[in-house]
């Protein structure tokens, strides 16, 4: 047999991906680490959302719509990460699912959450709310040392499972800590591939529209099963009860549904369905793969025109050093090429996705 690609890994066809996401016909989009572009079928799915709502009001068909599509997209969500769809909750950010995990765990003084300084502050935040509210301790190591900082008060690590600032991946070491470990998996989630066993954690917090290209408002929360009944639910709510209409004896739904954000419209949940129906079709994995080649080869390309590149790991961020981030974010935005700044960081990052191609690479270096 020739060498070469085993035939059966499958090749995105990147020409006929790129044609669904309308955005691309104009500029360089390289941004999906804030949000992915659109593609044209969630706009075709939101408009009929909205001409259903229109023409028939939003009674019992908008309701029986969104129950169904709800339970879809929970079954794509676990798709993603690997799952099973009874300990995969919908939310509406990963935030959202980081506040619910620590808000849900029994932390109080004389505990300590373990983290990185340079997290976002999706997970700073909650975690500043969480010191100041409950008084657990809060502590930082790099990243890459997280592992050997872990120490007899440590409740908790929480970090990134890819840094939203350089691309670099969390160590491997957190598999085997002998404490819970949450990730926030903002950047990741559709963008690498997510073995949850072997990363160890017990709670895994994503987005749904970075690389799964849904609107803003999507997301998802991963609870282990050594948790399913462990991790209190915050405000439960109509969705979360298995049967509402018993009142104060309502009960939790089985599985993580009980944690799942109680307003996610139809609105959101049908554009999102199709979303991650377009990433599919062109296999999720051949998707990852075409996506972290690109972010690679721009990186070669950055680093061989003299920039200075942030260490990073194989993942779909390149963020490199600019003298004035702002500055350049702008002028290239005029030029038609999206990227963004980091703020509090002398860095610009560009976000790779299968959608994009070389073209997209060479206008954004030929515009620097």
């Amino acid at each position: 047999m020739r060498a070469g690609r085993p035939s059966s890994v499958r090749a995105v066809d990147a020409a006929a991906l790129r044609l669904q996401f309308p955005v691309l016909a104009r500029v360089a989009y390289l941004n999906a680490g804030t949000c992915g572009p659109l593609p044209r079928a969630s706009l075709e799915a939101a408009r009929d959302v909205w001409e259903l709502a229109e023409s028939q009001g939003r009674g019992a068909a908008y309701f029986e719509r969104l129950g169904a599509m709800r339970e879809r997209l929970r079954a794509a969500y676990a798709s993603v990460l690997g799952a099973d769809p009874l300990d995969v909750a919908l939310t509406t950010s990963t935030s959202e699912g980081v506040v619910r995990v620590l808000a849900g765990l029994e932390l109080g003084p004389g505990d300590e959450v373990l983290t990185a300084p340079d997290e976002h502050a999706g997970l700073l935040g909650p975690l500043r709310a969480l010191r100041e509210r409950r008084s657990v301790a809060v502590r930082t190591a790099p990243l890459a040392e997280l592992p050997d900082a872990v120490g007899p008060r440590t409740a908790l690590v929480a970090c990134s499972h890819v840094s939203w600032t350089t691309g670099a991946l969390a160590p491997e070491a957190l598999a085997g800590l002998d404490v819970p470990l949450l990730l926030d998996g903002a950047q990741s989630t559709g963008a690498v591939p997510i073995d949850l066993s072997a990363l160890g954690c017990s709670f895994y917090a994503g987005s749904g529209q970075k690389w799964l290209c849904g609107p803003m408002g999507s997301g998802m929360l991963w609870v282990s099963p050594a948790w399913r009944e462990r991790l209190e639910p915050t405000g439960l709510t109509y969705v979360n009860l298995s049967d509402p209409a018993a009142g104060l004896a309502a009960r939790p739904l089985p599985g993580a549904a009980r944690h799942d954000a109680p307003a996610l419209a139809l609105e959101t949940v049908a554009p999102a369905l199709a979303a991650y129906e377009t990433l599919a079709s062109a296999g999720l994995s051949a998707v990852q793969r075409r996506a972290t080649g690109l972010a690679a080869r721009l990186a070669e390309l950055l680093a061989g025109s003299g920039r200075l590149i942030a260490p990073r790991g194989r993942s779909t961020l390149v963020s490199w050093h600019s003298r004035d981030p702002v500055l350049e974010r702008d002028r290239l935005a005029a030029a038609g090429v999206v990227v963004r700044d980091l703020p509090g960081t002398p860095l610009l990052r560009a976000s790779t996705g299968a959608w994009n191609d070389e073209s997209d690479l060479e206008r954004l270096l030929a515009a620097l």
